[in-house]
């Protein structure tokens, strides 16, 4: 992708194809998913320039038109699942996470929505055999969750067969009961987790533009970013977009938030988990009254969604609200030392 001649765009002189390519647009494919606004601003051009640019990128690179049912089937089929190594959710979920897709896990403090992206930035590295997309991790933290001590838990918490076939799959002599064998595995794994915190929403916004750069340098290396968390995807805008006046706007920056993460899932196969924070409603005088924040733009930008639910002691209840090819469900699972195990 990266070897796309710009130039060879109308209106794309030497100087603008630098200023693209600094930006992170290096190929057509790119160029010909971003908005005329978008490219104006980032290479210093008029809206009009900027639309035939993406008219010709559009062209080049083969995509803006329509296609059969039977190529979107043929497309689907390099999809890859993210098993959560529970079958009962997994069997939810059709397989597992699915990649270009955004799968968002809501659910109240304590939940156990953080211990859900930390045992995904692990599962993500397994073989493909053991539930695994064999690729690495980014970890975009806004509330000051991630904790390699836990990916430590979790790594130790799989099974013996699981960690001998990991070991061999990354070139590891030893066993599972040889702990420096297993200090190499662990320092492998944490290697292999991009994390930046993020410290406001604008922060956050501009660290998902840097992930789509890092996961277009890892593209065709031996482990390309297969999983991008977002923990928590709300919680900066909750806090500084206040009352209702303010509503309008943080809905803009989050609808535009949501659709950069949903450009890296498809550019580079990456399935996008995110989490949010939730809120109780005081009308509700039956049922549930927990509902996840960020309204109907997160809800309709969401392909999966999940709400988590405590129960007793480290019990917790995995509900499918939505999907666009699965029927609703609830799962069990159980948050342990050793990570997610199932009931």
């Amino acid at each position: 992708m990266a070897e796309d001649d710009l130039e060879s765009l109308p209106g794309v002189g030497p100087a603008t194809a630098d200023k693209l390519s600094d930006a992170g647009f290096e190929s057509y494919q790119s160029i010909a998913v971003a908005s005329p606004a978008e490219l104006s601003n980032t290479a210093d051009i008029g809206n009009s320039t900027a639309a035939d640019i993406i008219n010709a990128a559009r062209e080049a690179a083969d995509i803006g038109g329509f296609e059969s049912g039977t190529a979107v089937l043929e497309r689907r089929q390099q999809i890859g699942k993210l098993s959560w190594l529970i079958d009962e959710v997994d069997d939810l979920l059709g397989g597992g996470i699915e990649t270009q897709s955004i799968t968002e896990v809501y659910g109240e403090f304590g939940a156990g929505k953080s211990q859900v992206t930390h045992q995904m930035a692990v599962n993500v590295q397994l073989p493909a055999e053991y539930g695994g997309l064999e690729g690495s991790c980014i970890f975009v933290d806004s509330e000051d969750t991630f904790r390699p001590e836990r990916i430590d838990d979790m790594v130790r918490g799989l099974d013996d067969e699981t960690i001998q076939a990991t070991m061999d799959h990354r070139g590891i002599e030893g066993s599972p009961g040889d702990e420096d064998a297993m200090e190499e595995l662990l320092a492998d794994f944490l290697d292999k987790i991009h994390v930046a915190k993020a410290f406001n929403s604008n922060h956050q916004i501009l660290l998902a533009e840097k992930a789509k750069e890092l996961a277009q340098e890892h593209e065709d290396t031996d482990w390309p970013v297969r999983l991008l968390c977002v923990d928590s995807l709300t919680a900066h805008f909750r806090a500084e977009y206040v009352g209702r006046g303010e509503l309008a706007e943080r809905q803009q920056k989050l609808n535009k938030h949501l659709h950069d993460l949903m450009r890296i899932g498809d550019l580079y196969n990456t399935a996008v988990l995110v989490t949010n924070q939730v809120a109780s409603n005081p009308d509700s005088y039956f049922g549930d009254p927990t509902q996840p924040i960020g309204g109907n733009i997160l809800g309709h930008t969401s392909t999966f969604r999940m709400y988590l639910r405590k129960s007793k002691g480290d019990k917790r209840i995995v509900r499918l609200v939505d999907a666009p090819n699965l029927a609703d469900g609830e799962a069990v699972m159980r948050v342990q030392d050793g990570g997610l195990k199932p009931e």
